[in-house]
């Protein structure tokens, strides 16, 4: 399903919905970022998604990451709440979806790197690199907020 992603812009579509959904940081031994070729938008993004019914946040951020990339992960903290209004959404079958996105950091435990029908490129960025990629702005944010290591929750 193909996406619009608005960002503070006036003339975005209101929002008619608001889905949990998480996000992964995740870093090799040599400190490069774990990010996705989007099918949907064609973004570099961390690999997430959508909380099903029946799970919590951090085993939506494990299967996410798994069917994304190939890789299995386990959650070690919280990098923020991303929450932002102004940031919506919008699906080709109608639905526009207000962000609500929980950021976890993670470390990679096991897997192989493979491709999915939402992934079409998975790869390690050195964080250098990432200047150069077409990147959303709240994702940058939340790439910007697990390599800052910060000490506490963003909350925004």
């Amino acid at each position: 399903m193909a996406r619009v992603d608005y960002f503070n812009d006036p003339n975005a579509p209101e929002a008619n919905s608001i889905v949990p959904s998480v996000t992964v940081v995740a870093q090799d031994g040599e400190g490069r970022v774990l990010l996705i070729h989007r099918t949907d938008n064609g973004l570099w993004a961390l690999p997430g998604g959508g909380v099903d019914t029946g799970e919590s946040v951090a085993e939506a951020a494990v299967r996410e990451t798994r069917e994304e990339t190939g890789f299995e992960v386990e959650v070690t903290g919280l990098i923020g709440l991303y929450t932002n209004p102004r940031h919506v959404i919008a699906y080709d079958d109608g639905e526009v979806r207000q962000q609500f996105s929980i950021c976890f950091s993670a470390r990679i435990v096991g897997g192989a790197r493979r491709t999915s029908s939402e992934s079409r490129e998975v790869a390690f960025l050195a964080p250098g690199d990432l200047d150069g990629m077409r990147i959303h702005p709240s994702m940058k944010l939340r790439i910007e907020h697990g390599l800052a290591r910060r000490t506490e929750p963003y909350i925004g």
